[in-house]
């Protein structure tokens, strides 16, 4: 059974940093891109960053220049490095894995087939 546990959620003040991992379990060689998603109460569920194989990466513009993802391909394991974090960063942190072979439309939420419970990311000013 293909699993996705995420961990390193947590309470930080403004400018403060968390690592967030997202450990893969089971079948997971068809994955081929993976994804960090957020989504805060009462808004809709929005494309954080995302890694192919070849470990090209996408950002959403929110990000870009704070967040880092990456990948541990012999631990099944992908990271989000979140620096300079602000209030409206606090969500759930959902990770997700797809068969598509590139970050093309990785925002697109049905193209994912696996998807982790979440860890809780709150950002205090």
């Amino acid at each position: 059974q293909v699993q996705l546990v995420e961990s390193g959620g947590g309470s930080v003040q403004a400018g403060g940093s968390l690592r967030l991992s997202c450990a893969g379990s089971g079948y997971t060689a068809n994955w081929a891109s993976m994804a960090w998603f957020r989504q805060a109460p009462g808004k809709e569920r929005e494309g954080v960053a995302a890694i192919d194989r070849t470990d090209n990466t996408a950002y959403a513009d929110s990000v870009k220049d704070r967040f880092v993802i990456s990948k541990d391909k012999t631990k099944n394991t992908l990271y989000l490095e979140m620096n300079s974090l602000k209030p409206e960063d606090t969500a759930m942190y959902i990770c997700a894995a797809r068969t598509w072979a590139s970050v093309l439309l990785w925002t697109s939420i049905s193209s994912y087939g696996h998807w982790g419970q979440g860890t809780q990311v709150t950002v205090s000013s």
